[in-house]
């Protein structure tokens, strides 16, 4: 049978067709070469298309802190320093140890510094303004220094006021030397000081150096030198307790770190940390 001839078109119709077949091979051209492209760039480049996720990998702050802390926090935050830098390797901590009352005056001096740990709420609240908002991360208690073995037999608060004694004490504005003067007054003691120190550390000092036969510290910086003080327990109803809050300074540079590692202090790790050095819950 013989075949059919084509139907011609017309010549409009025609260029028509031709169009079409023109577009349609083009097409697909630049979609091979589409391909060839993103494999040839796939291979020169294998993580260019995880470029995006790459972007949300979140990177380590990083950070030096100084940190301005209560005397008696000198052996417990080196291992909060530990602690907290293994988890942050990023971060670095610098702490500046001083009597409390000697840190708020850093800080209103404009003192280079990013967080303030006090041994009293008093202190912290009287920088008001020059601080975020204060967080208590641990409590303490007073006892009687003596050199060891407790060779003067001192048992009780009254006996710090037997004139014969050398008892040594940290000064009224310092936080311990107010809470000494504290539980001294509700017993209606009076205890003539041989000293009047700037820190609980220099209260110690002298009792372990034999300087003094007796000095009212925290129960914690007592428990620091066991070999060559011992500690005469203060019952709770003559005693006072001491609160440490920490606080951001708002001069700090670093204002995303220092909120970290204030917030870190309340947490889990570092509460079983100062638990361990004899500090008392918040």
């Amino acid at each position: 049978m013989p075949l059919s001839p084509l139907p011609s078109f017309s010549s409009p119709a025609r260029r028509r067709v031709t169009a079409a077949v023109v577009t349609a091979v083009l097409a697909g051209s630049l979609a091979a070469c589409g391909n060839d492209h993103d494999e040839a760039k796939e291979e020169r480049d294998p993580g260019a298309t995880s470029s995006s996720s790459a972007k949300d990998v979140k990177e380590p702050a990083k950070a030096k802190l100084t940190v301005l802390a209560a005397s008696s926090l000198t052996d417990v935050f080196a291992s909060v320093k530990s602690a907290y830098e293994k988890e942050n390797p990023g971060v670095t901590l610098t702490f500046s140890f001083a009597g409390s009352q000697e840190l708020a005056a850093q800080v209103r001096q404009g003192a280079p510094a990013d967080a303030l740990v006090t041994a009293d709420t008093k202190t912290m609240d009287g920088l008001e303004g020059e601080t975020g908002t204060p967080t208590v991360i641990a409590r303490n208690r007073l006892v009687i220094a003596t050199g060891e073995g407790n060779p003067e037999k001192i048992g009780a608060l009254k006996d710090l006021a037997d004139s014969k004694l050398k008892v040594v004490l940290a000064a009224p504005e310092v936080p311990v030397g107010n809470y000494s003067k504290q539980v001294l007054d509700k017993q209606h003691l009076k205890v003539k000081a041989v000293s009047q120190e700037p820190n609980v550390r220099a209260v110690l000092s002298k009792v372990e150096l034999g300087e003094a036969d007796a000095g009212i510290v925290y129960k914690t910086d007592a428990a620091t030198a066991p070999d060559k003080v011992d500690a005469v327990d203060i019952p709770d109803a003559q005693n006072a307790v001491a609160s440490y809050p920490a606080a951001a300074l708002n001069g700090s540079k670093h204002t995303e770190a220092t909120a970290d590692f204030v917030q870190w202090l309340s947490g889990p790790e570092a509460q079983k940390i100062l638990r361990g050095a004899g500090f008392q819950k918040p």
